[in-house]
């Protein structure tokens, strides 16, 4: 499957239509297919709907204004999704920047709300360098595999474990340092 934006759709096989039809994947196609999963991706790395909203607003925008010659995407499904890893990260790392005052904030007791854990986490997961962000929300966000995760970057699955761990030990590191966890 192929995406092409502009007047000339790239006729690559997308959805059958009849024996041996095909439809060109136009920005509409793409957005009616596909904003359920964006915005599904986006809540789920933003933790609210306003955020998520503006995660989609963002994917279909940037897809909107690439070049209509450039070079179609092979796998809409994959880059979409992690188009919206990406504006995701986005936003959290745009926060994660925000000078947070640490001192005066109630430590948490025995059992913190998820709730902020989820916002510590959001936090820290922030603060991760790109690529480790993305394949850690990939794993443990979107729920891919190893395998799975590693034939989307082009890497084994070595790397992405290596990369796997040394993103939940700075996460671990960093969690601890906000007071989200003891």
């Amino acid at each position: 499957m192929q995406l092409a934006i502009g007047e000339n759709p790239v006729t690559q096989p997308t959805l059958p239509h009849g024996p041996g039809a095909w439809e060109p994947l136009t920005l509409e196609n793409a957005f009616d297919a596909h904003h359920g999963l964006i915005f599904r991706v986006a809540y789920r790395m933003t933790g609210n709907a306003h955020d998520a909203e503006d995660v989609l607003q963002t994917v279909f925008l940037r897809l909107a204004s690439r070049d209509a010659q450039s070079a179609g995407i092979e796998n809409a499904e994959s880059y979409l999704r992690r188009a919206a890893v990406h504006a995701s990260l986005n936003l959290l790392e745009l926060r994660s920047r925000k000078d947070i005052p640490l001192d005066g904030m109630p430590e948490p007791a025995g059992r913190a709300d998820s709730s902020d854990l989820r916002e510590v986490l959001r936090l820290a997961i922030g603060r991760l360098d790109r690529r480790s962000a993305e394949m850690f929300a990939l794993r443990f966000i979107e729920g891919h595999s190893n395998p799975e995760i590693a034939e989307m970057y082009g890497v084994s699955a070595l790397v992405v474990a290596v990369t796997l761990h040394r993103a939940r030990k700075q996460l671990q590191k960093d969690i601890r340092e906000m007071g989200g966890a003891r």
